[in-house]
């Protein structure tokens, strides 16, 4: 049986990941109506969070509640199972891959916070290693199957499997089952197209075309009805922050 600290680290990570992507969606908000700044990915949110009042103080306890994020996810990779529930194959490749990406947020966090300016190897500078042309191309694919799961768990709203719904009322649900769904949409939006960009990339053999969330949000702004459409994904991450925060509590862990 899981401890009340694992739990609680658990949960504070749902808040860690629902703070980000509210930021984030701000970000985009702010990139939709011309006036960003910072870049509007992951980084861009951490590092909004270090340059409030006290900053490096709330960063840290993100920091923290990602890494028990991370670890609860692959908890549940390696196990299968909770106390709350069961997970199928797919639930335990899935957490497996979600632990991997918060705990890689999690060090950025940390690098963040030591200031050691550390330079990450982008999808473009892959191109110069060998395979790299068919690694980018893999890696593209797999946002795209990514970004497809994210439309599944939106459209089919098998999330509430994940949630206490029981112990909400039938408004609260509602609004519950709403802001998830934009919210899961919006990432698939996102993760969809970051996958595009990169087999493109490959396809095309152009490294410039190989770009992460900042990049796609920055093309998409640019297109033709970019804006609109840029700030009704941004609207989307914003409403999958409030979510995770929601989930902070109902959340079967």
């Amino acid at each position: 049986m899981q401890s009340g600290g694992f739990e609680w680290l658990a949960r504070a990570g749902f808040v860690a990941r629902g703070l980000i992507y509210v930021i984030l969606g701000v970000l985009a908000w702010k990139l939709a109506i011309g006036s960003g700044g910072t870049s509007a990915d992951q980084q861009g949110a951490l590092r909004a969070i270090a340059h409030q009042p006290f900053g490096h103080a709330l960063l840290l306890l993100v920091a923290i509640a990602l890494a028990g994020y991370a670890f609860w996810r692959l908890f549940r990779a390696a196990l299968g199972h909770g106390p709350e529930g069961s997970d199928s194959s797919a639930d335990r490749i899935a957490a497996l891959g979600s632990g991997i990406a918060y705990a890689g947020l999690c060090a950025l966090a940390v690098d963040i916070l030591l200031g050691s300016g550390t330079s990450h190897k982008t999808a473009a500078g892959v191109f110069g290693w060998t395979a790299g042309t068919w690694l980018v191309g893999a890696a593209g694919v797999v946002f795209i199957g990514i970004g497809g799961y994210q439309a599944y768990r939106g459209f089919s709203r098998d999330f509430l499997e994940d949630s206490k719904t029981g112990e909400m009322d039938a408004a609260v649900r509602r609004v519950f089952e709403s802001i998830a769904v934009a919210g899961y949409v919006a990432r698939a939006v996102v993760l969809g197209l970051v996958g595009v960009f990169l087999v493109k990339a490959a396809v095309e053999f152009d490294p410039n075309n190989a770009v992460g969330l900042d990049g796609t949000l920055a093309k998409l702004a640019r297109a033709s009805y970019g804006p609109p459409l840029l700030g009704a994904v941004a609207t989307g991450l914003v409403a999958f922050g409030i979510y995770s925060l929601a989930d902070a509590r109902y959340r079967r862990i």
